[in-house]
């Protein structure tokens, strides 16, 4: 694994977008973003595969993987690169031996300890959080705080991204405590100029791995 495969800045989650799915998603490969996920809790399936094929459009053949949240079935009939599963979901072995096709797997550990068991499955890329209070889940995970989550990103043996209420102001105190990457919602979804906010965030990022 290069160093580029694990230092990679924002990994971005896109829900209820302000402007629309398509212009997050343009934004993000505009701006040359590593990964881009499709996380849509309350919509039924027919929604969510519309939209996947939208994003997968747009990804197709660029730098951004196209990751789906929760269901790997959907990931696959829409050509995605990859899924991201939570603790709740498909455990990610039976995913990699029922979805062969899906080339990423990530997984959400919102412990030490989920951290820790999450050696046995082995994904190729490890959600750490909430860092902060987020209101983007309707049954929130206990708040890990800054200093929790960097002690969980620094022992774990994969790519790590810290996600759960990051913004621009709050992204240095994360980088700091030991984060690599970062993931956010609502900074890039609620701002009618996605592809500014995206660039202020991954300057943001340099400027506090610098």
């Amino acid at each position: 694994m290069t160093l580029s495969d694990q230092r990679f800045g924002l990994y971005l989650v896109v829900t209820d977008p302000v402007t629309s799915y398509e212009a997050v998603t343009e934004a993000a490969v505009k701006a040359g973003l590593r990964y881009v996920q499709l996380r849509m809790k309350s919509a039924d399936r027919a929604q969510i595969v519309a939209t996947a094929r939208r994003m997968r459009q747009l990804t197709y053949g660029t730098e951004t993987r196209f990751i789906v949240n929760d269901d790997p079935s959907i990931a696959v009939e829409v050509e995605a690169d990859g899924v991201h599963l939570g603790q709740g979901d498909m455990p990610i072995p039976e995913a990699r031996r029922r979805y062969p096709q899906l080339r990423v797997f990530g997984l959400s550990t919102h412990s030490f300890a989920q951290m820790e068991a999450a050696k046995a499955v082995l994904p190729d890329y490890a959600g750490v959080g909430p860092v902060y209070a987020t209101p983007t889940k309707a049954i929130p995970d206990p708040v890990l705080g800054v200093e929790e989550a960097g002690r969980i990103v620094r022992h774990s043996p994969w790519p790590t991204v810290a996600i759960g209420g990051i913004d621009e102001a709050r992204l240095p105190d994360v980088i700091r405590a030991g984060a690599v990457n970062f993931s956010v919602v609502r900074a890039v979804c609620q701002s009618h100029d996605p592809y500014a906010a995206i660039c202020a965030l991954q300057d943001k990022w340099r400027a506090a791995c610098s």
